[in-house]
Formats: C-alpha cells, structure tokens, sequence
C-alpha cells in the first residue's frame, strides 16, 4: 500500500470514529432500555487504560531514547491496542448511557471545560496522526516517523492525561 493511500485510509477511519462519537453523544440512535451494570463501570475503566497509556508512551519515549528499538515498538503497540479497546469501550459507554453533566462551578468549572475541550479536540486530530506515525514506523521509515512523532507524541500524551482528568473531574456527577 502506498503513504498516499494509506493516508486516506487514515483519514477515513478518523471521520468515521469522529462521527460515530459525535452520533452516540447527540442520542441519535435510540439505546436499549436494559443493558449490563458492568457498562456503568466503563468510565472508571477508560481513565485506567488512559492513565495506563500515558505511562506506557513515557516510558516508551525513554526507550527510543536509550536505543532500545525493539521495547519502544512494543511498548507503542501496547498503547495503541489499549487505545483501540478504550475506543470501543468509549462508544460503547456513550451509546447506553446518556452523556454527564458537570455540576462544579466558578473556577473549576472553566478548568474542567478548558480540559475538556482541548481534550476532544486534540483526540480528534491525534488519530491520523498517529496512525500515519505506526505506518511509518512499522515500514522503517524512521526519518518521515520521526518528523511526524513530534507531533503525534506529545498530543497523544496530553489526551491520556487528560482523560484520567476528566474522568476524576466528572465521577462526582455520576448518576449511577
């Protein structure tokens, strides 16, 4: 497959998962009545694979850093499959229960919003950007991966901090 139209894919598979996030938060789509307790415990499960990336990219940073190649590759595989399961887990959170509302106000309320904006927003352009970083990556091209990890690195980093953020933010308003 060509960078072009692996690029594309990219692309595609971002709007995709953009959309159907947008969908399940705006209950376009009826859900069930009934549905398993355990979707309940879904939140605290996505800020424990966040807080568990976040520390998986540092120490993968290390190990690029200390030239072990082979445990920076293992190590970015690991974040990337916990950040596919956290993105199932995320939509299947968001099309059962109906979004939270944040209940703090004065200055809290601005820091949870400012952290919460720039928390979807960069989610949102991460994912290319780290999709096109593992495609380089994986076929060796380390000059076109290292240019492009400038960027994908350290906002997928400031989106799994802040997720567990968000989350110890949020959890009091609960309603379950």
């Amino acid at each position: 497959m060509s960078d072009k139209l692996f690029f594309r894919f990219a692309l595609a598979i971002s709007i995709v998962v953009f959309v159907l996030v947008i969908v399940l938060n705006k209950r376009v789509l009826n859900p069930p009545t009934h549905f398993p307790a355990f979707i309940y415990k879904l939140p605290m499960l996505h800020a424990f694979i966040n807080g568990t990336c976040a520390i998986i990219l540092i120490f993968s940073l290390r190990a690029i850093k200390q030239g072990k190649v082979a445990l920076h590759k293992r190590l970015n595989l690991t974040a990337f499959g916990l950040s596919a399961l956290f993105l199932i887990s995320y939509v299947t959170y968001h099309f059962f229960v109906p979004e939270t509302t944040f209940g703090g106000t004065g200055a809290i309320r601005s820091i949870y919003y400012f952290i919460l904006i720039t928390h979807i927003i960069l989610a949102a352009i991460v994912l290319p950007l780290i999709l096109i970083s593992f495609w380089y990556g994986l076929n060796q091209n380390i000059a076109k991966h290292k240019r492009i990890v400038r960027f994908s690195y350290p906002i997928w980093l400031y989106v799994a901090i802040t997720g567990v953020l968000v989350y110890l933010l949020i959890s009091p308003y609960y309603s379950f």
